[in-house]
């Protein structure tokens, strides 16, 4: 039976229900009736559920498309505006237990080589990514209670946030490792992290099964609760995330809305992200091996539809993706991405030898950090460095609360101009902080309130001091 508030994820990702949800969807799909009703309802920028979402993901009207793609941006404007956060992901270990048919990473891969960060090697990437420009890290590492205890995780937690280098500091850490236990969240709460990040991978139970055939993630259920683990262990802000590809992509955008609607139902706050990753070319494995990939207008469709159905959240895309794929979702509700990324262990402080290579996935996007800020920049994007709410306390339900309320941007837009002039003056190339410079001038035309203090503090930027914030 399917109970939202629930804590058994047979329960709150009921299949019987997901199966009537694309039962329903698909009956619906032209119900022209019904789709606007739907889409009058999605208009109040409130979110929709997980079958509304999906008649909407389902429709085959070329008309109404336009209208849910032209709302998707209407309701990205109106929550995230123009600012666009970045990162970049710290791969500490790919020792791993598990058998995981679509990563490199899987125990039975013998001729990958197999690297874990000593914590000197963590403060020599952390630099080399500070001297970049980044702010914010997303740490990685897989499942591997030998090599990768929690006891190291908190270590090279710790290490990162005490590297101070020239105007460099990593403000915010993000963790995305295995599923673990409530005892374990508590100390990466302790430990200061920003977003606990786990991604289902699929929702398809008896898919995710067979993916999943040995190692402790075969697990579904446990792992399927891992969010609820994670905030009852005092994280608040949760990031969740499906792998497209490996099962059908409406049955996953059911699960993962479902899956949102469950923590809200519970705890009183959806996810704090949504990540959109596809499956990827890596050292051993072939995407085309598996059949439920899914092309870029789908892809884009997909995006549309979580940005309407969940306004809140914020979503991710990676370099897994291009370019161009990246700047036609940016639109549509993307609202972080990462740049200058590597994928495997190292990489930043010095290029991997081809024979040491440990890539989790290829890379789409090889432009450096620069290149991606100046891109953003012309495109008329705000690049953003904040993680003020992270240092103010405004996580969890008190960030969501600013956010429901769509006054996000009296604190977001300041903070994002004053973290890009940082970057200016730190990092960027000279053709970068031109672009910079002169939108900087035009964002602070949009600030009302707080546009003295800010030309003030940029002032105090521009003559070394660091770190201010709304």
């Amino acid at each position: 039976m399917y109970n939202p508030k629930s804590n058994s994820a047979d329960e709150f990702i009921s299949h019987e229900e997901i199966l009537e949800t694309l039962k329903y969807a698909e009956e619906n799909k032209n119900n022209k009736e019904i789709l606007n009703k739907i889409l009058d309802k999605a208009k109040l920028a409130k979110g929709l559920d997980h079958r509304e979402a999906s008649v909407l993901l389902a429709c085959e009207d070329e008309e109404l498309n336009k209208e849910i793609f032209k709302l998707a941006e209407q309701i990205k404007q109106d929550y995230y505006g123009n600012r666009i956060v970045l990162f970049a992901p710290l791969y500490l270990s790919n020792y791993c237990v598990n058998g995981c048919v679509y990563c490199p990473y899987h125990q039975k891969n013998k001729h990958i080589p197999r690297k874990k960060l000593t914590q000197e090697e963590i403060k020599k990437e952390v630099i080399a990514l500070q001297d970049m420009g980044h702010k914010r890290l997303a740490i990685e590492a897989g499942e591997d209670p030998v090599n990768n205890p929690i006891e190291y995780i908190l270590d090279s937690i710790k290490t990162i946030y005490s590297i101070k280098h020239k105007n460099g500091a990593i403000r915010r850490v993000n963790v995305n490792i295995a599923a673990t236990t409530v005892e374990n969240y508590k100390k990466l709460h302790e430990a200061g992290i920003g977003t606990y990040i786990l991604f289902q991978e699929t929702y398809d139970k008896e898919r995710y099964e067979k993916l999943h055939p040995t190692g402790p993630k075969h697990n579904y259920n446990y792992h399927t609760e891992a969010m609820d683990r994670a905030m009852q262990g005092g994280i608040d802000d949760v990031g969740l995330g499906v792998l497209y590809g490996l099962s059908t992509y409406k049955y996953e955008f059911a699960g993962l809305l479902m899956h949102a609607e469950h923590l809200e139902a519970v705890f009183g706050v959806g996810p704090h992200t949504i990540s959109l990753p596809r499956i990827k070319k890596a050292d051993d494995i072939d995407p085309n091996a598996f059949e439920n990939g899914i092309d870029d207008d789908t892809f884009a469709k997909i995006a549309a539809c979580i940005r309407i159905a969940v306004p809140y959240t914020g979503m991710i895309i990676s370099t897994r993706e291009s370019a161009q794929c990246r700047e036609r979702l940016l639109n549509l509700g993307i609202s972080q991405i990462s740049g200058g990324s590597k994928t495997s262990v190292g990489g930043y402080f010095q290029p991997m030898p081809e024979k040491e290579d440990s890539a989790q996935f290829d890379v789409s996007d090889r432009r450096t950090l620069d290149e991606v800020i100046k891109w953003l920049m012309e495109l008329g994007y705000l690049p953003s460095f904040c993680t003020a709410c992270y240092g103010s306390g405004r996580t969890g339900d008190k960030f969501m609360e600013i956010c429901k309320s769509q006054q996000i941007h009296n604190f977001c837009q300041p903070n994002a101009i004053m973290t890009l002039k940082e970057y200016l003056e730190d990092y960027a190339s000279d053709e970068t902080k031109k672009v910079g410079e002169e939108l900087i001038k035009k964002e602070l035309e949009q600030l009302t309130t707080v546009k003295e203090k800010v030309k003030e503090n940029l002032e105090k930027i521009k003559n070394g001091e660091r770190n201010f914030k709304f």
